[in-house]
């Protein structure tokens, strides 16, 4: 066995403990912060998220809160959100459960589409020979496609905001797509999601591959969405 595969089960093996919830082992520590590190090293901003707690609640114990695991434990986390290694170590290790999250529209955007269309279409793309950046899958049902941020543009008619699938008059145009940028955010794997099934957030593709353009994958993922809408009478 080679000293790359063999580091590299020994990371997935730390990692799924930790997914599992089995505690907060030194070991499984060190799989879950290299893998925050290396998003940061990628230019991804992040900052520390809830985590699941005992009979599918949320570690922020509120009542009846609508993104269990899934947001921000600080109102400030848009200034919060850093690259800087050392704080993300140090949150890494004093909150050994914690999930990240990854602030979109600073250097990123990442256009979230439903698993079964996001499969399809990262298949047409990747036979296309089109660069396709890194790509994180999400066990509620949703593949994230990491790209270059649009940024702030100077014609605000060009700015589009998360989740355009909340819009009715976008809905033709764009079936089951969200797309993060500014003020908004998504789960960074590793990350663990409600359940008994260890559902979690883990790389398709990993964050050393190059962010590409959003405009690039938009008309194949709008494309692949429809179809999937279509098909499953959505």
């Amino acid at each position: 066995m080679s000293a790359e595969f063999a580091g590299l089960s020994g990371l997935r093996g730390r990692l799924t403990r930790w997914l599992r919830g089995s505690g907060p082992s030194q070991a499984a520590d060190d799989g879950r912060e290299a893998l925050l590190l290396a998003a940061a090293g990628a230019g991804l901003p992040l900052a520390p998220a809830a985590h699941p707690a005992a009979d599918y609640r949320c570690s922020c114990d509120r009542v009846g809160c609508p993104t269990p695991a899934r947001h921000p434990v600080s109102f400030a986390w848009q200034t919060q959100s850093t690259t800087d290694r050392a704080q993300i170590e140090r949150w890494a290790r004093h909150q050994p459960q914690a999930n990240f999250i990854t602030a979109t529209g600073m250097t990123h955007d990442v256009l979230d589409v439903p698993l079964e269309a996001g499969r399809e279409a990262l298949d047409r793309l990747l036979g296309a020979g089109v660069e396709v950046g890194p790509v994180a899958e999400s066990d509620d049902g949703r593949l994230l496609f990491f790209t270059l941020t649009r940024g702030t543009p100077e014609d605000e008619d060009e700015w589009w905001p998360c989740e355009l699938d909340c819009h009715p008059e976008t809905m033709d145009e764009h079936p089951g797509l969200r797309w993060h940028c500014r003020g908004s955010y998504v789960l960074i794997p590793p990350a663990r999601l409600p359940g008994d099934d260890h559902r979690s957030v883990y790389w398709v593709r990993g964050p050393e591959h190059p962010l590409p353009d959003p405009l690039s994958l938009l008309e194949t993922l709008t494309d692949a969405c429809a179809r999937h809408v279509e098909a499953f009478g959505l």
